[in-house]
């Protein structure tokens, strides 16, 4: 069983990342096999004819044919490269406009069921952790987008770490990372954090038995779940992925922590689900995509709530309209 999708938007704008994000989605399209559908997009700055005064229109139309040919060659660049490892494009794409924007817009033109993109950009704010295109297009997406870090070495993993709050979009993240892990023989792990503290007695000196009892029941109970969750993953990993259910913690840090226990943490892939409705969003810990985005070694696979997938928040807009014209920089 493969949850992968046949239709694949890759991002990229020349950087290191980029092309790691390059190797990632030839490499998943080359083992899906026939039927998948690589497109590769490069965003150009939006360019306004008036923003400065002197500009002529002979310079203007210098800068955007030089532009436009240097985004010509970097496409190319990329397809060779992608040929190279054995892939093929579909379809290249070069868009002005703001970055987070186009990439969207063109992923919903095409269908794609799947993003890659790199995490750090070209440009003079690559190191700017808030806004970044990265940051946008998973906060946006309707649909999983995997973003890639860590060098050449990151890649293919061999562990899949994911992380499980029993939502649909957790489910999804699972479902999709175990299908990659599964193409390159990678290991899972499951993981859940334990929502609720031991309560004790209102002076505060006496652990309450009965509330304990109650924990211990609620713990064996969300240990069943897990193992039955576990057991569908088996079915897109191929394996039977280890279970964890952590004690009480901040859910990114314990993530993060599970994804750095072997030699190489970069060879993981973290998989999460975005904005959950499970107890991590009740612990009001913020968005744990968004930590684990910025902080993990290696590449991190968001998955949309299926809700996000028709409405979008003031809240999500003003986040695109934030990332739009900044390059991606985590």
């Amino acid at each position: 069983m493969n949850a992968l999708p046949t239709k694949i938007l890759l991002a990229t704008d020349g950087s290191a990342d980029a092309a790691l994000a390059a190797s990632a989605a030839s490499d998943v399209v080359v083992h899906t096999g026939t039927g998948s559908e690589l497109h590769v997009v490069h965003v150009l700055p939006h360019l306004p004819r008036y923003a400065y005064s002197g500009v002529t229109p002979d310079v203007y139309s210098y800068v955007v044919d030089k532009t436009n040919e240097e985004a010509r060659l970097l496409l190319l660049e990329q397809v060779r490269g992608i040929e190279d490892r054995g892939g093929t494009v579909a379809e290249t794409h070069a868009r002005r406009g703001r970055f987070v924007d186009e990439i969207l817009d063109l992923a919903e033109e095409i269908g794609a069921g799947l993003v890659f993109m790199g995490s750090r950009g070209l440009g003079p704010v690559k190191r700017l952790l808030l806004g970044s295109v990265a940051e946008g297009v998973v906060q946006n997406a309707h649909c999983p987008v995997l973003v890639a870090r860590g060098g050449q070495e990151a890649w293919p993993p061999e562990r899949v770490v994911i992380g499980d709050d029993g939502s649909e979009a957790a489910r999804g993240a699972g479902e999709v990372a175990a299908s990659i892990g599964r193409l390159f023989g990678a290991q899972g792990l499951l993981v859940q954090v334990y929502p609720r503290l031991l309560e004790v007695d209102i002076e505060g000196r006496e652990i309450n038995t009965r509330l304990i009892d109650a924990d211990l029941r609620y713990t064996k109970r969300e240990e069943k779940d897990l193992q039955a969750r576990a057991a569908h993953v088996e079915e897109q990993l191929g394996r039977r992925p280890r279970i964890r259910i952590a004690t009480v913690g901040d859910p990114a840090s314990v993530l993060l922590e599970a994804a750095e226990e072997e030699d190489a943490p970069e060879k993981t892939l973290l998989a999460v689900g975005s904005r959950s409705l499970g107890p991590w969003k009740r612990m009001g810990l913020g968005s744990v995509s968004t930590k684990v985005l910025r902080a993990a070694n290696g590449p991190v696979l968001v998955y949309p709530h299926p809700r996000e997938k028709s409405t979008s928040t003031d809240d999500s807009d003003s986040a695109r309209a934030l990332a739009g014209n900044t390059f991606a920089g985590n």
